[in-house]
This record gives structure tokens, sequence and C-alpha cells, in this order.
């Protein structure tokens, strides 16, 4: 049982249990809990800061837990907010139109799971996976550094942004970016949208791959950027096609990701990556790299292409990546490198938007990433994600052969599979999640209309390989209840 599950259970017991005591009178004691209970003090000690934030207990540091006194008088009718729907809409000659942001595709990543849901749908390493020990140590030393909890300089430490810097202009670094050029951003999101903030205006177009990151395209729709698709291969973006796109469309900016690519996993072919580069600068665009999977290779993925932004003297490329995927994802670091008055803009609306990244944070992940701890966690999570990767694909071949899976990246976090013709998303994404298993539907990742229903299955937020082949099996029992009939994905195949 997760230390998760455990907490929500010891929580249910709890609720049922403070009914026996009178207002105000005092609970059992922590440790009387840990004892009666078999659980750990962490695990009582968030059970009940559980039930203190619903209101059923009261809390009182040094004296313990007691039930809360009976609530006020009932809470009042909300007033009339139907005004707002025209307050937030748009206003046109027509009349209002409604301004939406969608952002269910970054939700459903983010979201946790209900307790002994198996998660394929994590966009996060497991627990497991996490440096906690090291972080913990970098916390503390960055804690006690002169200075750390002072206001860092607006465009973050001179010594993580060389880092960065050296980081993204690999061996040699003759043609890479500064130091200079780096600004540190509270993580690749933050780092997105401040991007996408400065170089199109709204209602301009930006061409993104498709499919691509669902993060990005509801960066881009608040923004009020208008979205467009360029096709994407097993070697990565056509080039042939992006250049039809920027003719057609007069976009300025391209947003791409030419490193295991989410969610299809693909890498830019070597050919490929001049050309595209060449493409942008002939008609006066730019370039957003999102490095973000960088640090996530698996042990097989041999030497790595260098960044686009490695070798970019004329300032195309816009480069971004972050340190959270490959550590936690509440250590929001990450950077924007960029040449040129470009990075003028970026420097303007990083500020506006944000001031500056937490000095604490940036301080932790100097410690981190300048302490023997680091090369150590970058091989361990290599060597642990070729497996994963690995079983899960057995899996899925082994026990719901019906979804097909393209080729499987030496990077990333996930495999990317579709599932027959004539299946319902919803009805599948739906029955998997009652079945046990929470799995990431394909449609967040088209901009225009999908050419099939795929799903986007994780591999590193799971525990291991046992919950990764009891996931697929949970997942083949929702397959046999809504893949259309004769598609054989409830048959499991002997091992």
């Amino acid at each position: 049982m997760t230390e998760r599950s455990s907490v929500a259970e010891l929580a249910g017991i709890l609720r049922e249990e403070v009914d026996r005591y009178s207002p105000g009178e005092r609970l059992p004691s922590s440790r009387r809990l840990v004892e009666r209970y078999r659980v750990s003090p962490v695990t009582v000690s968030r059970a009940l800061a559980q039930l203190a934030a619903e209101g059923v207990v009261v809390t009182r540091p040094g004296a313990g837990a007691y039930r809360a006194e009976p609530s006020g008088p009932a809470t009042p009718a909300p007033g009339d907010t139907s005004w707002q729907e025209v307050a937030l809409s748009a206003q046109t000659a027509a009349g209002p139109v409604p301004r939406s942001v969608d952002a269910s595709g970054v939700l459903v990543t983010l979201a946790e799971p209900p307790p002994g849901v198996i998660e394929f749908n994590g966009g996060y390493l497991h627990p497991s996976l996490q440096p906690e020990r090291a972080l913990a140590a970098a916390l503390a030393r960055a804690g006690r550094r002169p200075g750390a909890w002072n206001r860092p300089p607006t465009d973050g430490l001179p010594e993580l942004r060389s880092w960065f810097a050296r980081e993204i202009a690999g061996p040699g670094g003759e043609g890479g970016p500064t130091g200079a050029d780096v600004l540190i951003t509270a993580g690749g999101q933050s780092a997105l949208t401040t991007a996408l903030r400065a170089l199109a205006p709204p209602g301009a177009p930006v061409l993104v791959e498709s499919p691509t990151y669902p993060g990005m395209l509801a960066v881009a729709r608040a923004a009020g950027q208008r979205p467009v698709p360029v096709p994407v291969d097993a070697d990565g973006l056509r080039p042939e096609l992006f250049a039809a796109a920027l003719r057609a469309t007069g976009a300025r900016v391209l947003v791409c990701q030419p490193l295991f690519q989410n969610p299809t996993g693909a890498v830019l072919a070597r050919e490929r990556r001049r050309e595209v580069v060449r493409i942008a600068r002939e008609a006066g665009a730019f370039v957003v790299e999102d490095d973000f999977a960088r640090s996530l290779a698996h042990e097989d993925a041999g030497a790595l292409p260098p960044p686009l932004a490695a070798d970019d003297p004329d300032g195309v490329v816009v480069h971004l990546r972050s340190l959270t995927k490959i550590t936690s994802p509440s250590l929001r670091v990450g950077a924007l490198a960029a040449r040129g008055p470009v990075l003028e803009r970026l420097r303007a609306i990083h500020v506006v938007d944000q001031f500056f990244v937490p000095r604490p944070l940036q301080e932790a992940a100097l410690e981190l990433v300048g302490s023997p701890a680091w090369p150590r966690h970058l091989r361990a999570v290599a060597a642990a994600l070729r497996p994963r990767r690995d079983h899960l694909a057995a899996e899925l071949r082994r026990q719901v052969p019906a979804l097909a899976q393209a080729a499987a990246p030496r990077g990333g976090f996930h495999l990317w599979v579709r599932a027959p013709e004539g299946t319902d998303e919803a009805a599948l994404t739906g029955a998997a999640l009652r079945a046990g298993v929470a799995v990431t539907p394909g449609r967040p990742y088209f901009c225009a209309e999908p050419p099939a229903v795929h799903l986007r299955l994780g591999f590193a937020a799971t525990a291991g390989m046992a919950e990764i082949t009891e996931g697929v099996r949970r997942l083949r029992t929702a397959c046999a209840e809504a893949l259309p009939h004769g598609a054989g994905g409830g048959e499991p195949v002997p091992a």
C-alpha cells in the first residue's frame, strides 16, 4: 500500500471515530494512533492535517488534536455571478464572444489519481526515482549560504545562468550561449509562457508540431494566438511542410521539441536540423526549442545530438529547458536562452510576470548540480527508465496487442499508442479509470482534428515492473469493454 493510500485510509477511519468524541474533546495522541493502526508517524500527521483542512478536527501544536466545535450559522446562498460571463468575453461588433482557457490537457498529467489507481498518465518521476536525499541536502546547504534569503538578481544567479549556458553549449561550447544570454525561470512551463508572449502578439499564428505538448497549446490559446499544425514523422518535424506553413500563414514562430518529442518520442533527424534553422532564418522567424527531455535519455540512447541553440550565432533559436522533470515536480527551476533584441523582450516579460525565481530554489539547484550526487542521479534514472520502457512495451504486446505502438523512444517518460479505428476515446479512458489505471487521452495533443484515437502511456511514474504489469492487465480489462467489437483488445496473449 502506498503512503498516499495509507493516509486516505487512516483519515477515513478517524473521520468515523471522531463522532464518538464531544466537541472540544482531545483525540488519542499521535503515538497512540501509530501503535493502534500500525502506520508511520508521517501517515498520522498527514491524516490529521487532512481532517483539520476539512474542519473535522482542530490541531494545537504541542497539545494534540481535538474534535472541532460545531460550525456557525449556515453559509448564505451564493450571489448571482452570471454577469461574469459577459465581463470575461471579448466584445466584438457582433456581440460578446467567450474567451476560454482550456487547461484540461495539462491537468490530466498534474492531477493525482484516486488511491489505488496506477499512474500511466504521470508526467514526473516516481518518488523512488527522485533524488530526494540529494535535494534535501542541497536545500539545507542552500539555506545556510550567506544571503540565501535575500532578493536575487532578476535574471537569476550568475553561477546558475552560466551552468545552464554550459549545458546548452555542450562540449567545446564555441557557438553556444553564454551566461549573459540566459534567464532563470520558474520551470519549463513558465519559460514557454514567457517565450510565446514575447514572440507573437494576440491573433498571430504560431506553428506547432502535430501532435504536440498540450501545455504549449494551452499557453498559445490563452495568449490569443492561433496554433497551426505541422506534421511530424518518425524523424521529427518535416522541413518541407514547415516551409509551406510559413509561406501560407506568415507565421514568425515555430515551437518544436527536437529531442524525444512529446508525445511521439521522435528525434529530429540530423539532416533536418540545419534545414529547419535555415528555413526559419530565411523567413525571419524564430524557433522555440523546448529541450525538456535531454536529461531523460535512456541507458541505450547513445550520443545525443546537440541542441539547435548550440550553434546559432544569428539568434534564430530561443532555447528552454528545466531541472524539474529530472528531479522533482517542486524544483521549479528552468532557463531561457536567446541572443539579440529578443532577449530584452524576454527579460521584460519575465520580470513583469514573475519578478524573479525564489533565491533559495536557485541556490538549492546550484548545490544539487554541483554535487557528486548529480551525475550518479542522472545515471540511475537512465538505467531505471530503459527497463520500464521495455517492460511496458512488452506487456502491451502480450496483453493488449490491439493498441499499436510507435517505435519505443530512447528517452522520455512514455509510449505513444494508437487504438483501433472506431474507438471512442472518452469511453476508453473512462473504462481505464474504472478499471484502476489512469491513462492520458491523445486528443489534447492535436490542435486540429486528430487522424486517429491515441493514448499516451507513461512508465516513469510507476513504482516498478510489477505495477506496470498490473496496470496493463487493468488496461486490458478496459479495452475489452471499450474497444470496438472484434478489435481483440481484451484478449490476453500467453506469456
